[in-house]
């Protein structure tokens, strides 16, 4: 900053009484006392906020002010925008495809051949042989043929990092709200500038540094900049600093930005970071099966250099061609060349092209994957653990029935009109002052239940902001924040009209039941409080029961007015004796695409579980509408749920379908014993439950511990969970289950911090398509690893056989690449790249243990890979006698690269199905990328025959070779129809599937006590006995 006063810039520092320097000097690192100390030089947060040309109640003006303005702002401040490492150049990520071992052995073979080549031309010059061709072209070729590969692996790198770095971007754009112009409005974080008021609530993350302006009960979570695990209460006067990247963990507060981008700490910190992405669970399975197909490919290396070393041995000397070093260096390069075409370094790289081509096509689809693990691993998820509101509905709020002050209204916004003035005032403070949502411009911004409320008063001729802004100060007021265990929110504000000094009024607001179960007083229309007794409170529960069963979730709005003396009591003591001023019902219609979702979701094999925290009743009409709760399932709610033993609840578990009135903690406990995230041993279960006993209690605890879990279930296998989470207190839940679910436009940044993937439109339906793409990415490999397994067993096959029968190998080093070149990077990309269809949810999910490789599978890779061997050795062997060809000269190899390198390309095609479909050409065109890669393959392959030469040693193909050897190749096709014929199904216990057709969770037999039913379960039977399926 000072920096733009010397150059003449100092016009942008006329508006602001503070410099950077200033801000700088109170935000040091770890330097609390000093900032404080700094902040109080400065004259305070309050102070500061005019200082920076802005404003406590009002923020910035709208925009940030004019365009001048915003930029001479950011001259002087800095933008928001994280600086992040400098990513890796082409030619860095080419020159690091030399590091591979294969890679460098070629090189060696390529200087050892070159060197040694040259060093024969000279002996033959000196001894005055003819020679035809320079020695030394072949290992020019090698040394070509490795330099493509290394472009072409260093492009798909730089590729695969660009699209990295695009989603990296995305994730980190969040929504902030801020005030400006007076107004509350939602922007990006890049739009954040110093001198913004920011609006903060529990589970947002601090989008940039800055001091605490005012709130209730304000507390963050500094660990992950700080290192320590308490939280930090904010406060005027304690510790008013907020660190960008942390988690304000409780309460409410307003917060003046003071540094942004790289001049926030966590900015400062990022600056020094670089992530590297870890390996995939897939990624390193199929790591572990390439070094074993490699060790395969290098015993078939040693075996055809022995086979050739003994070849040449047994050859009378007189019919030798070639001296004993000639012959060990020719066999030296095609054992290497053996060994880099058996190596499938593309198995990983299909991974990565796979994951990142579905990546980009899943934010298309509304999923922003976080995690890049999550994409492959919801592709075999066997349970989903799905929210309600926002989630399987609409999230689009309305209130539709209501009681006022003791009346029924059908229709809410002319009865709360109708309100006698004492009632209604009331009734709409408990509306307008204890909320956290917000409308601008007629739109809610927050709480969408909160903001339906909002919406009735607006609907009623009120201006609900108006009367937060008068009836709610800031400074002096209180906040109880929502609390999912006590189920409510309140406010504790100045009671209007009051003549005693220091009276105060509670407004409270929460579910029906547990705000009806505080109130011993009801409202009644002339704003007074009534008595309220058994048969009274019988009738309001008998309303709210019937309003669930309709679907609609009933909130309660209470109060309480207080003295000096009785406001100062703790929080419970307030709560008690509340009188009841309203009840809402609140219809959010379910979204009309969810229970064809659900429906597709149980075809796929994955039970589909509503855990909500609405009551039991509203919990089974929405499970019921949208096909969730069927035949035979089992609605429970959180109470009954988390005092069962781990044995009771394996005993319901297969049938649980609805969890409600839950909490996090409840979503956390099903999650762990779905899936076995349990603690092992003693240490570990004492640590998850201080105070009980491991002899007496480690059976009956929920969730149990890991040893009593593997030993009810068979294999000790657990269920593949995703879970959808919102809220703050989500994230155990989130973290606990393999792919956690966060909700992009209601999940606080805790929740999606927390998760995997993140929902960007809160839609059911988008987690089904992330099932699907997750499925098309396991199809995806196993398709390439079909196709690679088969060139292998043949290109080593061949090879070795042909060096045994002591011909020349027909494939020589620089044709071996090129076939490397289309199995591994071509392959990786026309296979990796394959859309998803609808059939990969007409199947259950594997198992975690399953095999890559199917039995079917092997069927097509064991019949293409014999007629594939069988012509290459009868064109080796008859081809002369049959083709009118020399033998063993390089147009009869020619003849057999020629088929075999087309083989490849048609059994590409034939690789698209891994299963019995005999269409391998649906939805090819569908697909550029594969259409280009057979393009690409088919033209070089016959510029390489053609014009190849000296430098492949091929030679040109008349155009009956070329109809000959693409026509034998051509019928892998027709094979592939028919191999398909041979009865051959996959390994039944590769599925997550019980008997039933339904998933696998193989617990025990309950004992009798577990079988003993509670009175807030709720079964779903027919009068006939279900039909049991036929398991896969």
């Amino acid at each position: 900053p000072s920096s733009y006063i010397a150059k003449g810039k100092g016009f942008a520092m006329a508006a602001f009484k503070v410099t950077a320097d200033d801000l700088e000097g109170i935000n040091k690192t770890t330097e609390h006392e000093a900032n404080l100390k700094g902040l109080k030089r400065l004259g305070g947060a309050h102070k500061l906020v005019t200082a920076l040309s802005s404003s406590d109640s009002n923020g910035l003006p709208p925009g940030g002010g004019t365009q001048q303005e915003v930029e001479d702002r950011i001259d002087v401040f800095g933008k928001n925008d994280m600086p992040t490492p400098d990513p890796k150049t082409w030619l860095e990520l080419f020159i690091e495809s030399f590091e591979d071992t294969t890679v460098l052995i070629l090189c060696a073979s390529a200087v050892v051949s070159f060197a040694v080549g040259v060093y024969d031309d000279r002996r033959k010059a000196a001894m005055g042989e003819p020679t035809d061709v320079p020695s030394w072209v072949e290992g020019v070729a090698i040394t070509a043929a490795v330099l493509v590969v290394a472009v072409v692996t260093a492009t798909n790198d730089y590729s695969k990092e660009a699209q990295f770095r695009a989603l990296s971007a995305i994730n980190d754009d969040i929504l902030v709200k801020v005030i400006r112009g007076g107004l509350l409005a939602q922007i990006s974080t890049k739009e954040l500038l110093v001198g913004d008021v920011v609006q903060l609530e529990a589970g947002d993350k601090v989008p940039a540094d800055g001091v605490y302006l005012h709130g209730t009960g304000a507390e963050a979570n500094e660990s992950a900049l700080t290192g320590e695990p308490d939280d930090k209460v904010k406060s005027t006067e304690g510790d008013p600093f907020f660190l960008s990247g942390t988690e304000l963990s409780a309460g409410q507060a307003s917060m003046l930005v003071i540094a942004v981008g790289p001049s926030s700490q966590w900015g400062r910190m990022k600056a020094k970071l670089q992530k590297e992405e870890d390996e995939t669970p897939l990624q390193e399975k199929l790591d572990t099966l390439a070094n074993q197909i490699g060790y395969v490919g290098m015993g078939a290396a040693a075996l055809t250099f022995v086979a050739m070393m003994i070849s040449w041995y047994y050859t009378p000397e007189s019919e030798r061609t070639s001296s004993l070093f000639d012959e060990m260096l020719k066999a030296f390069i095609i054992g290497v060349t053996i060994v880099v075409v058996a190596v499938p370094e593309g198995l990983p790289l299909a991974v990565t092209i796979s994951l990142a081509y579905s990546t980009m096509k899943m934010l298309a689809d509304n999923n922003l994957i976080r995690v890049l693990a999550a994409c492959e691993t919801m592709g075999n998820a066997t349970t989903i653990c799905s929210d309600k509101t926002g989630t399987l509905t609409q999230n689009r709020m309305t209130v539709v029935k209501a009681l006022l002050a003791g009346s029924l209204a059908e229709d809410p916004v002319q009865s709360l009109r109708a309100l006698q003035s004492g009632a209604k005032e009331v009734v709409m403070m408990g509306m307008a002052l204890n909320t956290t949502a917000s409308l601008v411009e007629g739109n809610v911004v927050g709480n969408k239940t909160e903001g339906a409320l909002l919406l009735l008063l607006q609907a009623a001729g009120e201006d609900p902001m108006a009367m937060r802004a008068t009836g709610f100060n800031q400074d002096s007021d209180k906040i109880f924040p929502f609390s999912s265990t006590k189920k409510r929110m309140s406010v504790l504000v100045k009671a209007p009209g009051s003549s005693s000094k220091g009276s105060k009024l509670l407004l409270a607001k929460g579910a029906a039941e547990a705000m009806i179960a505080l109130c011993t007083h009801q409202l009644d229309a002339k704003g007074k409080a009534q008595d309220m007794n058994a048969q009274d409170r019988a009738r309001v529960l008998a309303q709210v029961s019937e309003w669930a069963k309709q679907s609609f979730r009933v909130i309660a709005l209470a109060h309480k007015e207080l003295g000096k003396a009785d406001a100062e009591k703790d929080e419970d003591a307030l709560h008690s004796g509340l009188c009841l001023a309203a009840l809402v019902a609140i219809q959010d219609p379910l979204r009309p695409e969810v229970p064809e979702a659900v429906k597709t979701c149980q075809r796929a094999g994955i039970t589909v579980r509503m855990v909500t925290g609405d009551n039991l009743d509203t919990a089974v009409a929405i499970a019921k509408e949208c096909g969730i709760l069927r035949e035979g399932g089992l609605a429970m709610t959180g109470s009954d749920f988390r005092v069962m033993s781990p044995a009771q609840l394996d005993a319901v578990l297969p049938r649980l379908q609805v969890l409600a009135r839950s909490s996090p903690e409840d979503k956390f406990l099903l999650v762990s014993r779905l899936n076995g995230g349990l603690p092992s041993g003693q240490a570990a279960w004492e640590e998850q439950h201080p105070g009980k006993s491991w002899a007496t209690q480690r059976d009956l605890v929920l969730p149990g511990h890991r040893e009593e879990w593997e030993a009810a279930r068979h294999e000790g296998l657990g269920e593949v969970v995703g879970v959808t989470g919102d809220g703050t207190n989500d994230g155990p839940a989130l973290r606990a289950a393999e792919v956690g679910l966060a909700m992009g436009i209601s999940g606080t940044d805790v929740a999606k911090e927390a998760s995997d993937i993140i929902i960007m439109d809160d839609n059911f339906s988008s987690i089904v398509k992330a099932v699907t793409w997750g499925r098309c990415v396991f199809d995806n490999i196993r398709k390439f690893l079909q196709f690679q397994l088969t060139v292998n067993i043949v290109a080593l096959v061949t090879t070795f056989v042909s060096a045994v029968m002591g011909h020349e190998p027909p494939l020589n080093a620089v044709m071996m690449l090129w076939v490397n070149l289309i199995m591994d990077t071509m392959g990786a990309l026309a296979l990796g790249t394959e859309l998803p269809t609808g059939k990969l949810l007409d199947r259950a999910p594997y198992k975690r243990n399953a095999s890559l490789i199917s039995r079917v599978m092997w069927r097509n890779v064991l019949i293409q890979a014999a007629y594939q061997l069988a012509g290459c050795l009868v064109l080796l062997e008859m081809g002369p006698e049959l083709l009118a060809l020399e033998k063993e000269s390089r147009l009869h190899y020619t003849v057999v690269f020629n088929f075999f390198v087309f083989c490849q390309v048609f059994n590409e095609v034939n690789a698209r199905s891994i299963g019995d479909e005999a269409n391998v050409l649906k939805g090819l065109g569908s697909n550029p990328m594969f259409l280009a890669v057979l393009f690409f393959t088919v033209v070089s392959q016959i510029g390489i025959v053609e014009y190849g030469g000296d430098f492949t040693k091929t030679a040109p193909l008349t155009p009956e070779l070329w109809a000959r050897t693409v026509g034998l190749a051509f019928a892998t096709m027709p094979l592939g129809i028919l191999m398909r014929q041979v009865p051959v199904t996959e390994s039944e216990s590769d599925f997550a599937l019980d008997s039933c057709g339904s998933i696998k969770i193989t617990a025990k037999q309950p004992s009798k006590e577990a079988k003993a039913g509670k009175s807030g379960r709720r079964e779903t039977r027919s009068s006939g006995k279900s039909k049991k399926k036929k398991n896969q």
